[in-house]
């Protein structure tokens, strides 16, 4: 049995919140520069330039990629033979985002209660935390904080097995349509399929963490990714909204067994960054 102290945990979080906000990843950043290359639309490769202009001096300056610093999403996978000492798991969680959000100088976006009050809790806490038990002594945790912008674009549906493949990619290419400008395209499209109701939900937030450039493992959904995509960028929404073929970066999904009379889809929108930031203690 490993111990780690919880203090450990919040120091890693705080760096975390920080770095996901400034440093946009790699993948992204390729991934931009190939979207300016291939766009037909003067404006929008303008549009694609200032993006990566954006992201550019984000890094060199160390502040945030955008004014929306979002809620703080926490995937992590905690070893099994781990033992947190010296403090409460989800504290320490919420302690690091409370602690980078303000060394940070990190926007604060979250209200306490979400339907009458709604008042800011002023730290950005709680976060969002979805813990996963696995084998071994390590913990990888991940963080993506998630703008409204985009996510109040995100839906689900839940499908008979009977309407199969074909109303699924309707789906997906009206949901990205309506959205429109909002999600700040190009978009990066997580997609969930399978499960209940929540693991849709779930699956298809998890799947925005997979770098654009890898495609699911199964033939069949890799092949589903590279479809929508180009479904998706056909629409014309185009970057920033205002037109073009690069409407979305990527396209990524991921399923899990369901029930033999459901067929539940979740679409988990996110804008150009797709910020996110990775560690293993």
């Amino acid at each position: 049995m490993r111990t780690l102290e919880a203090a450990e945990i919040t120091e890693a979080i705080a760096k975390l919140a920080v770095d996901a906000n400034y440093y946009l990843s790699d993948d992204i950043f390729e991934a931009l520069k190939a979207g300016e290359q291939k766009e037909e639309s003067p404006l929008g490769r303008e549009i694609l330039g200032q993006l990566i202009s954006n992201a550019c001096i984000a890094r060199e300056e160390a502040m945030p990629i955008c004014q929306d610093t979002g809620m703080a999403v926490v995937f992590m996978e905690l070893g099994q033979d781990v033992h947190v000492i010296n403090g409460d798991l989800t504290a320490a969680v919420n302690a690091g985002v409370a602690k980078g959000y303000a060394e940070g100088y990190l926007r604060k976006s979250v209200v306490a209660e979400p339907l009458f009050q709604r008042r800011n809790t002023g730290d950005n806490t709680p976060a969002v935390l979805h813990v996963t038990v696995v084998p071994g002594d390590r913990v990888r945790i991940t963080l993506a904080p998630k703008g409204f912008g985009s996510e109040n674009m995100s839906a689900l549906k839940m499908f008979k097995p009977s309407d199969g493949v074909e109303a699924v990619k309707k789906f997906v290419v009206d949901t990205v349509f309506q959205a429109g400008s909002n999600p700040c395209p190009p978009i990066v499209i997580g997609m969930g399929v399978g499960g209940t109701m929540e693991k849709a939900a779930f699956l298809a937030k998890k799947a925005l963490l997979r770098p654009v450039n890898r495609h699911n493992s199964q033939p069949e959904y890799a092949r589903l990714e590279e479809e929508l995509l180009s479904l998706v960028n056909r629409t014309g929404v185009g970057p920033q909204g205002l037109g073009g073929r690069i409407t979305a970066l990527a396209v990524n999904i991921e399923y899990y067994p369901t029930h033999i009379a459901g067929l539940p889809v979740a679409v988990n929108i996110n804008c150009h960054a797709t910020r996110h930031a990775e560690i293993e203690l």
